[in-house]
């Protein structure tokens, strides 16, 4: 395959390396709420266009700003002072032979829809205030998007992805999974959407540091919040020690301090009703995670076009491709980075370099790693195929 490279790493393997550091924004975070309203509105766009013109047409809403509101809140409940408001923006295909498109309709009411899936405490339409401002797509790009069939990158980007998880890693997604389990839910009410687990590994022990938003209306007093949080650290640190052999210690909404009655109140379960902003791309990765300590591209796949835009479609096939890899072959770990040329096909990469973690040399590697990179650029429609039937998530 041109442009395909195998070599060994220079670095060691992360499972032996003594300093690990590993993020996740849950779906209640600003940024992740402005990740999945994106997302939303590309699948949305999609769909729309496959109806009508049995295709997608160009479009990248990978700009949207969550602004946050304002509001007063004490144990027992509180008061919206100033609403949310969104921003959707980006670019999208809105009139064809001189037919207009419902592009804002589509997108105003896919947004609208994650957050009334996502958020319990929050309604789309009282708590928000609502502004799109998707524009044209240009015309250039239009034209270099499909030819005869053949999807060409309208972009000059990168994708990155690497296999396997790391036990850190692993814990971090199980964790915000746990916190976001119905049964979870069930025993701490008070508990919002809004969460964010930053794990540190130093050697054999990790810090979990968490923050959690606690509804205002299920907390009446600062001797039920600490009680809450007491018993939520308990929980997760029993659940931390069924996950990993590691020490794990738990710490839960470190910027309390109770003499001075400050601890993390919401009245919706999320920081965006008092100030905290979000933007699609700085929270996770394609993965679901941020890990400063691995390879990682600074793309936001959210919102970006799922069948020409290699910011988004080379980010998960380099993580497809290092996944196969490390199942099908006896590396220890593997990165893949891949790189586009703007107007070429997506299926023909500029770049695609693969990295291994093993003993010996890579003659049994190589094969097996082309095989599958080939494989997988044959067939990338299928990347746009996951994506759009929500097989999985890019944030």
């Amino acid at each position: 395959m041109k442009g395909l490279t195998v070599s060994k790493a220079s670095c060691d393997k992360i499972e032996n390396r003594n300093i690990e550091i590993v993020e996740r924004k849950g779906f209640g975070h600003p940024d992740t709420i402005a990740d999945g309203i994106a997302e939303s509105i590309s699948k949305s766009l999609s769909k729309m266009y496959i109806e009508k013109y049995g295709r997608i047409l160009h479009h990248n809403t990978d700009q949207v700003e969550v602004v946050g509101g304002k509001v007063n809140v004490d144990f027992g409940g509180g008061e919206i002072v100033e609403p949310m408001h969104i921003i959707l923006s980006g670019r999208a295909t809105t009139e064809v032979s001189g037919k207009e498109l419902p592009v804002h309709e589509v997108a105003m009411n896919s947004a609208k829809d994650f957050v009334r899936r996502k958020l319990d405490d929050i309604s789309a339409d009282r708590n928000f205030v609502w502004d799109s401002r998707i524009g044209h797509g240009s015309v250039d790009l239009m034209s270099l998007y499909e030819e005869e069939g053949v999807v060409k990158a309208n972009d000059t980007s990168f994708g990155v992805g690497y296999a396997p998880f790391s036990k850190t890693e692993k814990l971090v997604l199980n964790v915000d999974k746990h916190i976001n389990s119905k049964k979870f839910s069930r025993k701490f009410p008070e508990i919002g959407e809004d969460v964010k687990v930053m794990a540190d590994r130093h050697g054999d022990r990790i810090n979990l540091t968490i923050a959690g938003a606690f509804r205002a209306k299920k907390v009446p007093d600062m001797d039920h919040y600490i009680s809450v949080k007491e018993e939520a650290i308990d929980e997760l640190r029993k659940f931390a020690s069924r996950e990993t052999e590691r020490v794990v210690d738990v710490y839960m909404n470190t910027a309390d301090d109770y003499e001075k009655g400050i601890v993390y109140l919401t009245l919706t379960g999320t920081s965006a009703e008092a100030g905290d902003d979000g933007s699609v791309g700085r929270g996770n990765r394609m993965n679901g995670l941020i890990t400063p300590c691995r390879p990682m591209s600074l793309e936001a796949p959210a919102g970006k076009n799922p069948l020409a835009h290699v910011g988004k479609v080379y980010n998960v096939l380099a993580n497809f491709i290092a996944k196969d890899i490390n199942e099908k072959t006896d590396v220890d770990e593997v990165s893949v980075k891949i790189l586009s040329q703007i107007g070429k096909p997506i299926s023909e990469p500029k770049v695609v370099d693969i990295e291994v973690t093993k003993e010996g040399n890579l003659s049994d590697v190589n094969y097996e790693a082309e095989k599958i990179a080939s494989d997988w650029f044959n067939n990338t429609k299928k990347v746009t195929k996951e994506i759009l039937e929500g097989n999985l998530y890019v944030y």
